[in-house]
């Protein structure tokens, strides 16, 4: 993926995002997806924005699809943010970065406090 967003799948799931010690934001994609595509640079500016707060990853929903099932992931792009292995919140197709910013400065200072 890049240096800063990293890639998961059914395999390391669990380990990478679920057993986190800091809070995990999923990136739900495909590589058809436009929608998900118009995503990628947002979320590549805000896992440098927040790194060492705040994991950013993407799992590919064609090559996983039991987590993409385990989810009820029915549209992409989708994101879910999980803190101590606990979905917190989910946003489904594009946000805009100064929402997602602001869904993660909240969740960031709840894991650090």
């Amino acid at each position: 993926m890049s240096e800063h967003v990293l890639e998961v799948t059914d395999n390391n799931f669990e380990s990478d995002v679920l057993g986190a010690d800091a809070p995990v934001l999923v990136d739900f994609w495909a590589p058809w997806c436009g929608p998900c595509r118009m995503l990628a640079p947002t979320l590549e500016a805000l896992a440098k924005e927040f790194d060492g707060a705040v994991r950013i990853v993407k799992l590919n929903v064609d090559d996983n699809p039991s987590t993409s099932q385990r989810y009820g992931i029915k549209g992409i792009p989708t994101l879910i943010l999980f803190r101590n292995g606990t979905e917190e919140e989910r946003v489904v197709g594009v946000a805009g970065k100064e929402s997602l910013a602001q869904m993660l400065r909240k969740r960031a200072g709840a894991a650090t406090a």
